[in-house]
């Protein structure tokens, strides 16, 4: 038998994955510090290759080879020129067919084949060309991808002023591929929302650029390019792109944005213009003709920039309109709408891209019926949690305006606000975006980033998803943290860093940190308390020595990408549980009590700590920038400042007094004469036990009777505070029945009596072991599979599995079904519980369902919906499904079979709980021992 807690079918499974076909990382080697034969030199030890463009291309164009030119300065200290003409062989040619020259006149000679890129949507093609390399762009925005693509292959990673990304010097480089061709991305808009802004980034901007104008948005702009991004909604609380700097929207305009507003701010106007400029209510019932003319100005003044128009209307301040709005008047405002943008733009409102955001209760209305014309793109969105609400139905055919997803890694609102730190697993990103492409939703994918620090790392990956899903495998996203590492920091420690981005991003989404306090995780049960501290040390361990060995250049970005975070969040987790500790100590009488209250001080004043150092950053650059409030939320709303937890003090008699408490309980002597220790059996041959004296003075402890199957760790000795005590069986001296026995731990004439039992597995086992009454299965654990797959890197413990098909249809009970086997000691009765991603009714069916079968029995149906324990609030803060189900077995080996149904379906954990055993957690039980066949 074979005692290891993971399968090796598991293990083959994950390097299956591993060892696909990486097709979207597979790209050539575009730049080498050492010259190869055939190379194209950028930059040698003498000289470097002059820049040509054409002063008839876009500004855009233009304004990415200043930036390309200040890059290979940024690497090599070497001055390139920007020239209007070609003066020599070795030039570097970047222009937009039909606007440059030098790139027309080589098409039109036959000396450059366009066809693979012409008329194009953003794409780009690098090529050597007698001796010059040229970049062609199809459009504005793929000339500009293809110099960043040059940009980023040189070394000057896209965050390299957001993040201070260290940039890697070299003398030389060169160009080693004589072709390389990029056709475009398949999702057409993709963008960022900032929002959320204050305090954090709306102080930092104020502070270094006197707000959100101009000088601040060419740094977003920039950065939203070097992303190979297209499309913004800027910042808008309490604030006006357009009118706060009339700058702001010609700049966006040169750079090549595409510039929209949020979901409820229409007609290219921002909400704090009403509040400024509006007359009346914001009420189209009351207030036709004051709103019709509102609007009508934010057509005229967007002119020719490019846009995509939001239609429709929400209630004043984002809320919902007046309960009760009548379908037939919100078709009607934007059928004024359109007449607006026709009359304005003096062309068919069809022509001018436009989108209806179906965000909260305007989903509700399309639902029941509302629709909007065709051209129209209909931007659906998630529940502001990650959790996409609605996917297009495939019956409906091609949607002229198509669908769009509007995400979030941030939010203000109900359950809780989440806008300090990231909590976004990338693997979730990836599962629900991937089911929007399939369904079609692939005209705009945007993303709420909040203050964009500190959301870096989830930004990059949303954005490079959304240039090529359909070439994007299992195996480059289990790669991408370390192709994102080394993008940042190098290739020496891109493996440590991107396990610790990976491994960060599990513990942070379990629960967002908003909503962590003391009562979180469980100090009694599966030693969950203490494993979340463990996990929190290790991951902090590790961050420092890679910190240690990384270079003076590296620190800062390292800190605010890496160390930061985990730290932050460490610290934040500490404090609760050392406040759940102080706590349960108080109740106890322990004499640590106050111990644990100092702690919570000092981890409370580490925040701090922590905050400022980030904010001191390069001579102070980022300061402001973590000044989000997050502890002390008393509802969803932020607290105006941090506030500590409060702390327990109780009066602690000078005599000292023995008190006795035991793994896996509540219980403690002195409140219990009598204490059970959790069972013992050949797989589970040790357990705790804690003493603690209640007073100040020292104490002596005497361990009596102890059964002779069993040694502890110290049957006598002196107790100042706390002691662990272990209790293991005796290989020699097991007995060979069930076997209860009591002992007594002693001091002075008080006695506490542990009660100890020995259980023989009697039953023939395979799979996993029943232990205490529980069975717990990651859902990566099975024993066969068949039309699953695994996605790497999702879950609270980073186990995941979802069907590989991505229709109902093309599901069923034969295609997609998956195997565990189980042993339960005795006979069970109890309940069998699955944990699931917390997946909405995309399809708008009812609930999306599955299927299960235990001994090849009948098959049952589970609907997420219908089925699940919880509200969907609660759902969020634990950010899992839970769906359980009453069952009886009896004792010995068990099948459990899962069937897909529907797709979105993500599987993470399944429990058996008995009855009788009334053990709670937060996460869930550890994984019980397998037992292979």
């Amino acid at each position: 038998m074979n005692t290891n807690t993971m399968y090796r079918k598991r293990l083959n499974f994950t390097l299956v994955l591993l060892l696909l076909n990486c097709t979207l990382f597979a790209q050539q080697k575009l730049i080498s510090t050492e010259f190869v034969t055939g190379s194209f030199t950028l930059a040698s030890t003498k000289d470097t290759a002059p820049v040509i463009v054409d002063s008839s291309d876009f500004e855009g164009v233009l304004l990415a080879a200043d930036n390309f030119i200040k890059d290979i300065e940024r690497v090599t200290a070497k001055s390139s020129s920007k020239r209007y003409n070609v003066e020599k062989i070795g030039s570097i040619i970047i222009g937009t067919i039909g606007k440059n020259r030098f790139i027309d006149n080589l098409i039109e000679e036959g000396n450059l084949d366009v066809n693979s890129i012409r008329n194009s949507w953003e794409a780009f093609k690098i090529q050597q060309i007698n001796g010059n390399l040229i970049i062609a762009g199809s459009d504005k925005r793929g000339t500009i991808y293809g110099v960043y693509t040059l940009s980023e292959a040189m070394g000057v990673s896209p965050w390299y002023w957001w993040a201070d990304v260290p940039i890697a010097k070299a003398s030389e480089l060169y160009v080693t591929e004589k072709m390389y061709v990029n056709p475009g991305p398949k999702v057409q808009y993709r963008g960022i929302f900032i929002n959320d802004e204050a305090p954090a980034l709306s102080g930092w901007a104020e502070e270094k650029f006197g707000g959100f104008n101009h000088q601040f948005y060419a740094h977003v702009f920039e950065l939203i390019l070097r992303l190979k991004g297209n499309y913004l909604w800027p910042a808008m609380w309490g604030k006006s792109f357009n009118d706060d700097d009339p700058q702001n929207p010609i700049l966006a305009d040169k750079y090549g944005i595409v510039m929209g507003t949020s979901h409820h701010e229409p007609l290219m106007r921002a909400q704090s213009e009403w509040k400024k400029y509006g007359s009346g209510e914001w009420n189209y019932n009351t207030n036709a003709k004051k709103l019709q003319e509102f609007w009508k100005t934010g057509i005229e003044r967007m002119g020719a920039q490019e846009s995509i128009v939001t239609v429709g209307m929400r209630g004043d301040g984002d809320e919902p309109m007046t309960e009760g709005t009548a379908i037939s008047l919100l078709e009607t405002i934007v059928n004024e709408q359109r007449k607006i943008i026709a009359s304005v733009t003096q062309k068919p409102a069809e022509e001018t891209p436009q989108l209806w955001a179906l965000y909260k209760e305007v989903q509700d209305y399309y639902d029941q019926g509302m629709r909007v014309p065709e051209d129209i793109t209909l931007l659906l969105a998630d529940d502001n949690w990650g959790n996409i609400r609605k996917l297009p139905p495939l019956d409906e055919g091609n949607r002229k305006g198509g669908y769009g997803i509007y995400y979030h890694f941030d939010y203000v609102g109900g359950p809780r606000s989440y806008k300090w730190l990231n909590t976004t697993q990338i693997s979730r990103v990836y599962e629900q975006m991937s089911l929007a492409y399939a369904y079609n939703a692939q005209k705009i994918w945007l993303v709420n980033v909040g203050d964009i620090k500190p959301m870096e790392y989830p930004t990059s990956f949303f954005l490079d998803y959304a240039w090529n899903p359909e070439a994007f495998t299992l195996s480059d996203l289990k790669a991408y943290p370390q192709k994102w590492a080394t993008g940042q920091f190098g290739v020496t420690y891109s493996a440590e860093i991107a396990e610790l981005l990976q491994t960060y991003s599990t513990l942070a989404s379990r629960r967002k940190p908003e909503l962590l306090d003391s009562e979180t995780y469980s100090l009694d049960n599966f030693e969950e308390a203490d494993t979340i501290l463990k996990e929190y040390a290790d991951l902090e361990d590790l961050a420092l020595a890679i910190q240690q060995k990384l270079p003076e250049t590296h620190q800062a970005a390292y800190y605010q990408l890496v160390l930061f975070p985990i730290q932050a969040l460490a610290n934040l987790n500490r404090m609760y549980i050392a406040s759940a500790k102080n706590k349960r100590y108080a109740e106890q009488g322990r004499l640590s009590t106050a111990d644990y209250g100092k702690q919570v001080e000092e981890y409370f004043e580490k925040d701090k700590k922590l905050t400022e150092k980030y904010h001191q950053l390069n001579d102070s650059k980022w300061n402001h920038m973590m000044s989000q409030t997050h502890i002390g939320y008393t509802y969803w709303q932020q607290p105006e400042e941090n506030t500590m937890p409060s702390i327990a003090s109780i009066i602690i008699p000078e005599a000292g007094s023995l008190g006795v408490s035991s793994a896996g309980s509540t219980d403690f002597f002195p409140e219990k004469d009598t204490l059970n220790i959790l069972a013992f059996d050949k797989y589970h041959s040790q357990q705790t036990i804690t003493l603690f004296n209640r007073g100040k003075k020292q104490i002596i402890y005497n361990v009596k009777n102890l059964p002779e199957w069993l040694s502890i760790s110290s049957k006598k000795g002196a107790l100042t505070k706390d002691l662990q005590l272990t209790l293991k069986l005796k290989k020699d001296k097991i007995p060979n029945a069930k076997t209860a026995a009591e002992f007594t731990i002693s001091q002075g004439n008080s006695n506490t009596i542990l009660h100890v039992v020995y259980e023989p597995i009697i039953v023939e086992t395979a799979g996993h072991l029943e232990y205490n009454g529980i069975v717990s299965n990651p859902a990566t654990a099975f024993t066969t599979q068949t039309g699953w797959e695994l996605i790497p890197d999702l879950g609270v413990l980073n186990s995941a599995i979802r069907p590989i098909h991505k229709f109902s249809k093309d599901i069923n009970p034969k295609n997609t079904v998956i195997t565990y086997d189980f042993t339960v000691k005795k006979d069970f009765e109890g309940n069998l519980e699955f944990l699931l991603s917390p997946t909405l009714d995309f399809l708008n069916q009812g609930g999306l369902e599955f299927s299960y079968s235990l001994d090849n029995d009948e098959i049952k149906t589970l609907n997420l919906e219908k089925d699940g324990l919880q509200d969907w609030d609660e759902a969020l803060r634990t950010n899992r499904n839970r769906i359980k189900t009453s069952l009886r077995l009896k004792a010995g080996k068990h099948t459990l079979n899962v069937y897909g149904k529907d797709p979105g379906i993500v599987l993470q954990h399944i429990v058996l709980q008995a009855s009788s055993n009334k053990q709670e957690s937060y996460l869930v039980p550890p994984e019980s021992l397998v037992i292979e066949k």
